[in-house]
């Protein structure tokens, strides 16, 4: 394996390491009434709308050293939010054109003068790939986009039918081609989001080769997703590895480790009600919880 004079690999041609990073996030909490319900959704929707979304996702970008292509977002009636990003690691020509239509919007981050219509190609296959080639004509290069290179983060605000327990949870993927890994952003989503349950899981897919043809299929070491994350995080939470080292797969599961009613409540607190509902309350918002976490249901009495 060939290697410089700082001790990196020297590679040969593109980084073909695909690299992919799903976080989900959940919130939990209680509410008593229709309207504290309903509430509780309203708000949670306004706090992760399209718009702060699109700041976290782009701030995103910055950390895992990456370029914006574009950018699309989307509010939806009655709730919920989506947004995708396009991403390369090449510098491009930052020229933003908007559009929106309805509440849809996008901007794109490509001169249209860079632009070789003949070059973009749409494919659409069984496994919904899409390839844009675009020609940056200022270095006289093309960068290739793939659907593997990617962010993006879908919400999903849902409650119980039959009680007070309300559920929030976003979808974050990125996806990355190259050097650039998207393990380095991790910390800074827990930070955005503040999440009392999560769920992370990593792989890497493909392979690239040094200058003497040697397959690579890893380029960092790695033995768990929380050597990624702070020690003040870990400290916080109840963390379960699941890892399948020889196949690059990686995942952990975490939950918060002390539990206070009050962050739970949306519209009252403990102080509120009687010892004997605060202490049913505690009973149902833990069990979802461990639900959440554990991955099946359990009995009612649990």
């Amino acid at each position: 394996m060939a290697r410089n004079e700082m001790g990196k690999i020297k590679l040969h041609g593109f980084n073909n390491l695909t690299k992919t990073l799903s976080f989900n996030m959940y919130d939990i909490c209680y509410t008593k009434t229709v309207f504290d319900r309903n509430a509780y959704i309203e708000y949670i929707d306004e706090r992760y709308n399209a718009e702060r979304l699109t700041r976290i996702l782009t701030r995103v970008t910055e950390i895992i050293g990456a370029n914006i292509l574009n950018i699309a977002s989307q509010d939806y009636d009655p709730q919920g939010a989506s947004v995708t990003l396009l991403i390369c690691e090449e510098p491009i020509n930052q020229s933003v054109n908007n559009e929106q239509k309805d509440s849809h919007k996008t901007k794109n981050y490509i001169d249209d003068k860079d632009i070789n219509n003949n070059a973009i190609i749409s494919e659409n296959n069984d496994e919904d790939k899409d390839i844009n080639v675009v020609k940056n004509t200022g270095k006289n290069s093309l960068v290739a986009h793939l659907d593997k290179s990617h962010i993006t983060v879908h919400t999903y605000p849902e409650y119980h039918p039959d009680g007070g327990v309300c559920t929030f949870r976003a979808d974050i993927d990125v996806s990355t081609c190259g050097k650039i890994s998207p393990l380095n952003a991790l910390n800074y989503l827990i930070d955005c989001f503040e999440p009392d349950i999560m769920t992370i899981d990593y792989r890497v897919r493909g392979f690239t080769r040094d200058i003497t043809g040697r397959k690579i299929f890893n380029d960092h070491k790695l033995s768990s997703i929380q050597n990624y994350i702070s020690s003040s995080v870990i400290a916080r939470y109840h963390m379960i590895d699941v890892n399948i080292y020889q196949e690059n797969i990686f995942h952990t599961k975490c939950k918060l480790r002390e539990f206070d009613l009050d962050n739970y409540l949306f519209g009252f607190s403990e102080k509120d009600i009687h010892p004997g509902e605060a202490k049913e309350i505690a009973r149902r918002l833990r069990k979802e919880m461990d639900e959440i976490f554990y991955g099946h249901n359990f009995s009612d009495d649990y």
